[in-house]
Formats: structure tokens, C-alpha cells, sequence
């Protein structure tokens, strides 16, 4: 699926591959994708607060208060499975007659990511003999762990996918706006007999179909370029018309309700838009691929210039940024909290605001140190260029 109105015509910059094996290069999706994690990296970091007692580690989101649920709307999982869809259509198209070889390649992708999360668990597993061991308290030891593993359910859902890629580029081809409609109606139908029949369970199936909306999005945009259709309309108007009537949607069942005016779970919120995710995440997603596409020219243009090197330094170490970056964050709270003693400043107070240079510069300098000890589990032994977030989670 994708919003655009294909055009016949050559790709307006061709994608390009330096192995045949090997999915092409796109500046739009290695921009995307680098992005997309940065601001994942920075929204989770922002979520910071902590309080502790002697006795009870209590753990909350300083975007709870006040206006700071306005944040959330700036969150961009969206454009990581955008990003996600089109390096699976773009290796698709070259295995869609060799079921096997893409069986393989799937494969091998998901044993490459399943390296660094070992490590990772691995590692946490070692930590907490060793807290619990140093007098840490239980209670605090305990609650970090459980939300280590959080991330995770991000390769979960993108295993499923990428096996799916295939049927999804297909479909895309025959059925073109017919298949695009299907899988943005399905999670909004799940959601509406979530709430208008009760099927509270059945609400879980958005986990996979929400997803798959933005994913879908992106096998579309790849598929169009392989195949040498126009992936964006020469009218932005009509991009940026759909984002702010998808917004426009999502707010007004905001208002109507039961949906909370934030777009990820908060400390006792009785309904979370993001588990499992809500009509307002499924619009809000498309309207982040419409806005997207929108700045495609502009985006390719950086990733291939003056962003070249951020986008490769975040590519070549993506997943372990992405698995570690909460683990930095907890070691520094927990050396001021527990370790120091000390409160944290209250969310969205001059303090607070004036802390988060300090504060982002160690979350960074302690993430640095963990990419530097466990980037080389990144890398595949055989010597490849890495099993980086950008392969782990697209087949690429």
C-alpha cells in the first residue's frame, strides 16, 4: 500500500545495489530509517523519571504530565516500518520466482539479529546476579530488568512481515488502491469491534495488522521503483491533503473517545494507543508516510550529501543502539537515584528542562561506551558488513 497515484515512467532516482544478492540502496529509506531511530533513541530518553524511597523503585514518564503527551505525537515507529516495507520489496523483487533463496535470506536475517538480542539478555542476566549480589534492592534490580527486553517486540512483528513481503508485493501489483484499502480498513475494523462489540481480545491482531499498514506503505513505494512507476505525485498537495485529513481523523476519535490524548501507554492509563495499537496509531502512521513522501526528494538528497555520514554511522551500529540505549539511560538514572540518592528534577520545570543537556550528554557518552564494547556482536562472523538494525529488521 502506498499513497501515491503511479505514473508509468523511469524511477526518478534509481535505486542502486553494489550485489545482486543484496537489496538496493535507497538515500529516502537510509534516511528514513536513520531518523527514525535517532528519534526513537531521543523520545524514550525523554520519558526519564524516577522516584526512590529506600524500599520501592517507582517508575514513571515525565511525558505524563502536563502537555508532554504532545511529544508522543512526534514518536516514529511509522517510519521505521516504512522504511522496514521497502528494503524487503526491494530484495522481494529480485527472489519473488526463488521462494527458496528468500526463505534463506530470511533466514540468515533473523539469526543475524538474534546474535546481539542474546548478548543483550545475556548480559542483563549477568547484571542482575550481580546487583542483587551487590546489595542492590530487589525491587529496583527486578523492575529495570523487565523493561530491558521492551524494545524487542519491534523484531517480533518485523519477522512476520518480511515473511509476508512477498504476498504484499504481489498483491500491491495486481490489486494497486484495492490492496492499499484492505490493509488500512482491517486494523480500524478490529478496533472498531474492539470497542463497539466488546472483542477486547481480538484487539491483539492490531500488534500485526497496525504495522502493516506503514510496512505496507513502504513495499508499495519499492515496488513502484523496481518496477518503474512514479513512487511520489508531482502534487505534494495531494500528500499533504491525506496527512492532515489522517490527523484530522485521529484527533477527532480522540475527542469522541475512549482513545487517550497520548500516542503511547502511560503509568496507570486504563487504555494505551500503542498495546495493542488504536485507530489514532493507524492514522497517525499514515499520515507520517504521507508527510514523508512528501520531503522524498529533499531527504535522498541529504542521506547521498551532507548526511551521508550520520546515516552511515547510524546504520553501521543501528541495532545496537537500539537494544542498548534504554540500558544506558537506566544506568545513569540508577547511579543518581539509587546510587547518589538523589531526586530527579520534576518533569517540565525550569530544572528539568535546563538538566536535559546534562542529562542526554551522559545517556550518550555511557550509550557510546556499550556500542563500543557490543557493536561487534553486529557484525556477522563471516565478515559481512553487519547485521545492523537496517538488515535485522528488513532482510537487507
Amino acid at each position: 500500500m502506498t499513497l501515491t497515484t503511479p505514473v508509468p515512467t523511469a524511477p526518478a532516482t534509481p535505486a542502486r545495489t553494489d550485489d545482486p544478492g543484496r537489496a538496493p540502496r535507497d538515500g529516502f529509506v537510509d534516511a528514513v530509517r536513520g531518523l527514525g531511530v535517532v528519534a526513537v533513541v531521543l523520545l524514550h530518553w525523554l520519558m526519564a523519571d524516577a522516584t526512590w524511597d529506600g524500599t520501592t523503585l517507582q517508575i514513571g514518564n515525565a511525558l505524563a504530565h502536563g502537555a508532554g503527551w504532545t511529544v508522543t505525537w512526534l514518536q516514529t515507529l511509522p517510519l521505521l516500518f516504512l522504511a522496514a516495507g521497502a528494503a524487503a520489496a526491494y530484495r522481494g523483487s529480485r527472489t519473488l520466482g526463488l521462494p527458496g533463496r528468500w526463505w534463506r535470506a530470511l533466514g540468515g536475517s533473523v539469526l543475524g539479529a538474534a546474535r546481539p538480542v542474546v548478548v543483550l539478555l545475556g548480559t542483563w542476566a549477568l547484571a542482575v546476579a550481580v546487583l542483587l549480589a551487590a546489595g542492590v534492592p530487589d525491587d529496583a534490580v527486578w523492575r529495570l530488568a523487565r523493561m530491558v527486553p521492551q524494545p524487542l517486540w519491534f523484531l517480533g512483528v518485523w519477522v512476520v512481515l518480511v515473511a509476508l513481503a512477498p504476498l504484499l508485493v504481489r498483491a500491491w501489483r495486481r490489486w494497486r488502491w484495492r490492496a492499499a484499502a484492505v490493509v488500512v480498513a482491517l486494523p480500524l475494523v478490529v478496533d472498531a469491534l474492539r470497542f463497539g462489540a466488546g472483542l477486547g481480545d481480538l484487539a491483539w491482531a492490531n500488534v500485526l495488522l497496525a504495522w502493516a499498514v506503514p510496512f505496507g506503505a513502504g513495499v508499495a513505494y519499492a515496488t513502484d521503483r523496481t518496477d518503474g512507476r512514479r513512487a511520489v505525485p508531482r502534487a505534494k498537495t495531494f500528500l499533504v491533503g491525506a496527512a492532515l485529513v489522517a490527523l484530522a481523523a485521529a484527533v477527532l476519535l480522540i475527542a469522541l473517545g475512549p482513545y487517550p490524548a497520548s500516542l503511547v501507554g502511560m503509568p496507570g492509563a486504563e487504555i494505551s494507543n500503542l498495546a495493542p495499537p488504536t485507530a489514532p496509531v493507524v492514522l497517525h502512521a499514515v499520515a507520517m508516510v504521507c508527510l514523508a513522501l512528501t520531503v522524498r526528494r529533499p531527504l535522498a538528497r541529504w542521506a547521498g550529501g551532507r548526511g551521508r555520514p550520520v546515516v552511515q554511522v547510524v546504520a553501521r551500529r543501528s541495532m545496537t543502539v537500539y537494544l542498548w540505549h534504554l540500558t544506558a539511560m537506566f544506568a545513569v538514572v540508577g547511579s543518581v537515584v539509587l546510587g547518589l540518592g538523589q531526586r530527579l528534577p520534576d518533569a517540565w520545570t525550569a530544572a528539568w528542562w535546563a538538566g536535559r543537556p546534562f542529562w542526554f550528554a551522559a545517556y550518550l557518552l555511557v550509550l557510546l561506551g556499550l556500542v563500543a564494547v557490543f557493536g561487534r556482536f553486529e557484525t556477522s562472523r563471516a565478515g559481512s558488513r553487519g547485521v545492523t538494525l537496517t538488515r535485522a529488521a528488513t532482510g537487507r
